[in-house]
């Protein structure tokens, strides 16, 4: 499937400006970012790894589903993909990701007028 792979950070713009949009001012941003996805037709297993730190979800495109925050809340919300993108509404910020010339853009935008465009490419590994 398109998006089934293992991909490591290569580049990112406003990640810290990102993470204190969203309260975690205080987070490493010094490290290697590891993102695992399995695809299964529109089931998704993916998974962002740090050292010390794990963060997984599973989703199904088409369904409201329930998601874990980066800060380890559940909540709920539909998932959605057009054109080979998959978008979703986190309480703090709207995600989508993309498969574009074999690397995942990750695209993260917190609302409001002071919102912030967090941008993360990664390659495939």
């Amino acid at each position: 499937m398109a998006f089934t792979g293992k991909y490591e950070l290569e580049s990112q713009e406003q990640y810290e400006e990102f993470l204190e949009a969203i309260g975690l001012s205080n987070a490493k941003t010094d490290h290697k970012v590891v993102i695992d996805v399995l695809q299964d037709g529109n089931d998704f297993t993916w998974t962002q790894t740090i050292p010390n730190w794990t963060w997984s979800n599973k989703f199904s495109v088409g369904q409201e589903c329930e998601l874990v925050t980066m800060m380890g809340s559940k909540f709920k919300a539909p998932v959605s993909m057009e054109g080979g993108k998959i978008s979703i509404q986190f309480p703090q910020y709207h995600f989508t990701a993309e498969i574009i010339n074999d690397k995942l853009v990750m695209i993260c935008v917190t609302p409001g007028e002071k919102g912030v465009t967090f941008k993360r490419i990664s390659k495939r590994i």
